[in-house]
């Protein structure tokens, strides 16, 4: 079995990224070295528990480590004070120690959660990650942002709190519907935009191989998009600079989230895509890069049979100022201005912060317009 290793270099905070088939069944084997007692409390979700909770605990077991498991419900939803405040208080009850690990098994809401968790328990106590779907091994995952939505907007509380380990097991993805896979592959692509353009050329020949289940590709596409993050989180761990590369499309991605309540309508992995479209779109109309390139950008989403436009989002949608008041809750905004991230091409991202929001309403109008048309 084919195991990548890619490290995240953080001083005394380092840690290993392990990316491979099987690696829940080996689990225990991968924690035991971090553990001073053998117990380990799991933060999940109802979905993920009922898929592979079993394999964790007889992984777990297999190496002599005792398991409790609090699962929570699934969605974005849960993201939030109460299910919060039901987990820290659950870790409580089971008595977890500073020296004790807390485990993070699921997508990017239960890693965002149980690190939050972890993170103001007694001041702080380890995590491991074991992300299950495609969003959370090459992103969520890495890099230790931790926390949950408020009613102003995504992720405004949390912290940052490095994992102990991630192991992230690409085997598992083959139980994501297709929908949350092409969530996933949202951000993988959101690499190749903002910093690599010979790995978006290999995406837009490999995404079908990707999508059908190709386990190596799958494994590289993994492997390369962790390896973009670790370097650029080991230079700016809280995001001073380099990092907010990592928020392409995020902007318009998160505004997007609040307007449809956080809920299925749209997937943080389909506002993504969306969100890099439309950052393309906004580069291309400021002279930034050539309009070949958000062309280029919609057809492989378009391929790929993802999200991509305005358009493509079911329901009702406020208008474009409205929607520009929403990314002003953005924690991005400085001095009062939105920091956008754009382009000179692919492969070419740059952080901007003196944008007109007129060029952006009109941009966001337009796009609105197009959709109304479309209906």
């Amino acid at each position: 079995m084919t195991v990548n290793v890619v490290p995240v270099a953080l001083g005394a905070r380092s840690y290993e990224v392990r990316i491979g088939t099987g690696l829940i069944d080996r689990a225990g084997a991968e924690i035991a070295p971090l553990l001073r007692r053998p117990r380990v409390t799991v933060i999940t979700d109802e979905t993920v528990a009922a898929r592979h909770l079993d394999r964790l605990r007889g992984a777990c077991a297999a190496a002599g480590i005792a398991v409790t498991a609090l699962a929570l419900p699934p969605g974005e939803g849960t993201k939030a004070w109460p299910q919060f405040s039901r987990a820290v208080e659950w870790l409580l009850e089971q008595k977890v120690e500073r020296h004790d690990v807390v485990i993070a098994l699921g997508g990017g809401v239960i890693g965002d959660l149980a690190g939050f968790a972890a993170a103001v328990l007694r001041r702080g106590v380890r995590f491991v990650q074991l992300p299950t779907t495609l969003l959370a091994q090459v992103d969520s995952s890495v890099g230790g942002k931790t926390g949950i939505n408020t009613a102003q907007g995504k992720n405004l509380v949390g912290a940052f709190h490095q994992p102990s380990l991630v192991l992230a097991d690409i085997g598992v993805l083959e139980t994501l519907p297709a929908r949350e896979f092409l969530s996933g592959y949202g951000e993988v692509v959101k690499y190749g935009l903002l910093g690599d353009l010979a790995f978006f050329d290999w995406l837009e020949g490999a995404g079908p191989s990707l999508l059908a289940g190709d386990a190596a590709a799958r494994l590289r596409a993994v492997t390369r998009s962790v390896e973009m993050k670790a370097g650029i989180v080991s230079r700016d761990e809280t995001e001073e600079g380099e990092r907010a590369l990592l928020n392409l499309g995020h902007t318009f991605c998160h505004a997007l989230e609040k307007a449809t309540g956080y809920s299925d309508r749209l997937l943080h992995g389909e506002g993504v895509a969306i969100g890099c479209t439309l950052a393309f779109e906004l580069s291309a109309r400021l002279g930034l890069c050539a309009q070949e390139d958000p062309s280029r950008l919609r057809a492989h989403l378009r391929a790929m049979g993802m999200r991509v436009d305005l358009a493509d989002i079911p329901g009702d949608l406020p208008d474009a100022g409205a929607l520009l008041g929403l990314m002003g809750q953005d924690k991005k905004v400085i001095d009062g201005r939105l920091r956008f991230i754009l382009a000179r091409g692919i492969g070419k991202a740059f952080v901007a912060d003196d944008i007109p929001p007129d060029i952006v309403r009109q941009m966001l109008d337009d796009a609105l317009k197009l959709r109304s048309a479309r209906r």
